[in-house]
């Protein structure tokens, strides 16, 4: 093991300093120690008038847009349209509103920890709302072999054990249907060239990060098939204006 950075928060500058390491073996990297579900609330919550980077916010709020989601969405098209899809860790649902357009006549469902996903089935982003976590037995009994598609973009970063979550998603996926994830890839090259101010570290907020490598490796031994591994450019061509506007917030 070595270690990464060590760092504070630089983006909405709350105390604390967290270490992130990497296994030598395979690439892993990790937040150690690792934040618990409480203290992680604690750094996602938002304090009124508390001081944030707003240029680091907009950057890494590009993820969410529009033209991304759309993305992701039209890889599945080759997969034909599913009945029922859940997309974990939703949000305010955007990205269900979006992949309605390619699939009109697939019923989307949303999980999240916060009530958003509640607000989000109010505005008819998605069918159901469910509020908690994927590895939580009362969420995921009742939902077990129920989706034909099971998304997770740019969720796993911020989970404990990604591990379960995966294994979780594979529970309420019916036999034959599909995972879509889009994580990061600490092995980049903006992740050596720009150190703690890559805007993906994102401490403390961000807990893992997984070569595609382990990724796939976890899931062929759980007995998936991977029937697509895009190793995309990347798409997020921010990520030395967002290095820039937290060096210069820090100086």
């Amino acid at each position: 093991m070595r270690n990464r950075l060590r760092t504070g928060d630089l983006r909405q500058y709350k105390p604390g300093s967290f270490t992130v390491d990497e296994c030598r073996d395979c690439g892993h990297t990790f937040q150690n120690p690792r934040l618990t579900f409480e203290g992680l609330a604690l750094y996602h919550r938002t304090v009124r008038g508390a001081p944030r980077d707003v240029a680091a916010d907009t950057l890494l709020a590009l993820r969410g847009s529009r033209l991304r989601h759309r993305s992701a969405a039209r890889a599945m098209l080759r997969f034909g349209e599913p009945e029922s899809w859940l997309d974990v860790g939703t949000g305010h649902a955007r990205f269900p509103a979006t992949a309605r357009e390619f699939f009109p006549y697939t019923a989307f469902d949303g999980l999240d920890r916060t009530p958003r996903v509640v607000r989000a089935r109010s505005a008819d982003r998605v069918e159901e709302a469910h509020v908690g976590r994927l590895t939580d037995p009362r969420i995921s009994a009742p939902l077990r072999a129920r989706y034909d598609v099971v998304s997770m973009l740019h969720h796993l970063e911020g989970i404990p054990d990604p591990r379960a979550e995966l294994h979780a998603a594979l529970d309420v996926l019916r036999p034959g249907g599909h995972l879509l994830i889009e994580t990061l890839n600490p092995r980049s090259v903006y992740a050596a060239l720009l150190g703690r101010w890559w805007l993906a570290y994102d401490q403390p907020r961000h807990l893992h990060l997984l070569p595609p490598h382990n990724l796939r490796t976890e899931l062929e031994a759980a007995g998936c098939t991977i029937a697509l591994l895009d190793h995309r450019p990347v798409h997020i061509p921010h990520d030395l204006s967002g290095a820039t506007a937290l060096a210069l917030s820090h100086t």
